[in-house]
């Protein structure tokens, strides 16, 4: 048995310095680039925020450095401030900064995350969020911003790009066998506002209507449950036995010993049979969101 710390719940510890401050640095640049031209445009932020169709508070995190400029951002605000190039020329090299930042999880982390990129099957059972694999970069940024105590922004960037990149494991091919159970009061929590809410739910929609991944909602109504012990995933890597993985609060631990596993996967089949099947789900999944 392996103790590892944090991971898909989001809890993060302190980085360290020598993780963000290259990319960072070149973010902070962009922004300066970005505040100096605003203001020899003669633009207040406000202003300027009106003009590229982004709001004020955003403008001024990308300014500081601490929001990435993302491609509709930059074609913006190299038009309305006529650049000159000056900012679109950034483009590539901000895209490549970002997958740089992708790659780095916490050390804490790297773990499990390894063994994600060589999953043969994976099965999780989620009742307090959506599971990280299924998270849109939104929905993702909220849960980091809301968490306590706060992150930094820089931490709040790299975190959600590297939740991002664990994504792309789901569009490998040969693909992986993926089962999700989520309970349906994650489905009724709208985190970060209905917007963002209705956006996941509708990816959760598109995610369950792809061959090899199911998603199965535990409503709750059900008079048994077994999964009150808390969420966890059955993973199995390549050439390798199949293992368990449970986070609480900002501790974390993989499970090897197979008697353990064994418990873990007959909770987990128990779990499928008093959920609501695929088509009920995503059933349930449309009618939350007509509710609005």
């Amino acid at each position: 048995m392996r103790e590892i710390q944090g991971g898909d719940s989001g809890d993060v510890r302190p980085q360290l310095e020598e993780d963000l401050s290259e990319v960072s640095d070149f973010f902070r640049a962009i922004g300066k680039q970005i505040k100096l031209l605003r203001e020899r445009a003669g633009l207040t932020q406000k202003e300027f925020a009106k003009e590229v169709g982004y709001t004020e508070s955003l403008i001024g995190a990308v300014e500081q450095g601490k929001r990435t400029p993302q491609p509709e951002l930059l074609e913006a605000s190299e038009r309305v401030l006529d650049a000159g190039g000056l900012l679109i020329v950034t483009a590539e090299d901000i895209a490549n900064a970002k997958a740089k930042s992708r790659v780095r999880h916490p050390e804490w982390f790297r773990g499990y995350a390894s063994l994600e990129v060589v999953a043969e099957e994976l099965n999780n059972w989620s009742m307090w969020d959506f599971p990280g694999l299924l998270q849109t970069e939104a929905h993702a940024r909220a849960v980091y911003e809301m968490r306590q105590p706060l992150l930094n922004e820089e931490v709040i960037e790299m975190r959600v790009a590297a939740r991002l990149a664990r994504q792309e494991v789901l569009a490998k091919w040969p693909r992986a066998m993926f089962s999700w159970v989520i309970d349906e009061s994650v489905l009724r929590r709208p985190m970060g506002g209905w917007d963002i809410h209705a956006a996941q739910l509708q990816h959760l929609l598109e995610v369950g209507s792809t061959r090899g991944m199911v998603i199965q909602v535990m409503p709750l109504d059900r008079t048994e449950h077994a999964g009150m012990g808390g969420p966890f995933i059955l993973i199995t890597p390549k050439g390798r036995p199949q293992m368990g993985y449970i986070e609480v609060q900002t501790s974390s631990r993989l499970i090897t010993d197979q008697s353990e596993v064994r418990i873990l996967n007959a909770r987990y089949s128990t779990l499928r049979s008093q959920a609501h099947t695929p088509q009920e789900s995503m059933s349930m999944i449309e009618k939350i969101l007509g509710e609005r």
